[in-house]
């Protein structure tokens, strides 16, 4: 059932939308602030090698334009939607505030050396998150994964749902191919997700 949709004039005549958003601005600022020293730091210590069957059966090749052909329309369309929507919007930054730190813990709880035959992606946009290093130890669990199926769990249309989750599938797919994550962390990140959502929703609601 779609959420009632409020203007963002109307809604920010409400203290309660006020302060969730500004708050959720906030969170997210300080967390990408903190993201290059943390990718620092993950990067320099030893992890645990995975003895991944699929990928080891799986020839990696690079596919970072495919890759990101997935992630950058979906993402626009989602901001567009969010702008449109002010419940969503609400959803979608506490959800996503809420991914990146429990990826950040998960990462710190469970150390792991990159995938054998690991393919580097090629996008200058994560320059902004993982400074001039190359980054291959933020593993568990899978950030692309998450967000797109973040993103499908948030829209309300079951049609754009629909094509977001096909479109997270052969986004899983071409990761694996990369070899940039385990199977295990494309696996356990719609789980995670689905928690992201739902606290997101209840932040939303409140």
């Amino acid at each position: 059932m779609q959420s009632k949709i409020f203007s963002w004039q109307l809604a920010w005549d409400y203290p309660a939308f006020r302060l969730k958003f500004v708050l959720g601005i906030i969170t997210m600022a300080v967390i990408i602030f903190f993201l290059p020293e943390f990718f620092l730091f993950i990067q320099a210590r030893p992890g645990i090698f995975v003895n991944d069957l699929l990928l080891e059966k799986l020839p990696a090749h690079d596919v970072s334009t495919y890759i990101f052909l997935i992630l950058y329309p979906i993402g626009g369309f989602f901001i567009w939607r969010i702008i449109r929507n002010t419940s969503m919007c609400i959803t979608a930054i506490w959800g996503y505030s809420f991914l990146c730190l429990i990826r950040m813990m998960t990462i710190l709880l469970i150390p792991l050396e990159p995938p054998a035959g690991l393919m580097h992606l090629t996008d200058p946009f994560l320059i902004y998150f993982y400074g001039a290093q190359e980054i291959t130890k933020d593993l568990f669990f899978s950030g692309h994964t998450a967000t797109i199926i973040l993103i499908g769990l948030c829209l309300e249309n079951k049609w754009e749902k629909r094509i977001v989750f096909a479109a997270a599938a052969v986004l899983a797919v071409l990761l694996l191919i990369q070899h940039v994550h385990y199977t295990a962390d494309i696996i356990a990140a719609p789980v995670f997700s689905y928690f992201f959502w739902y606290v997101g929703k209840t932040i939303s609601k409140i």
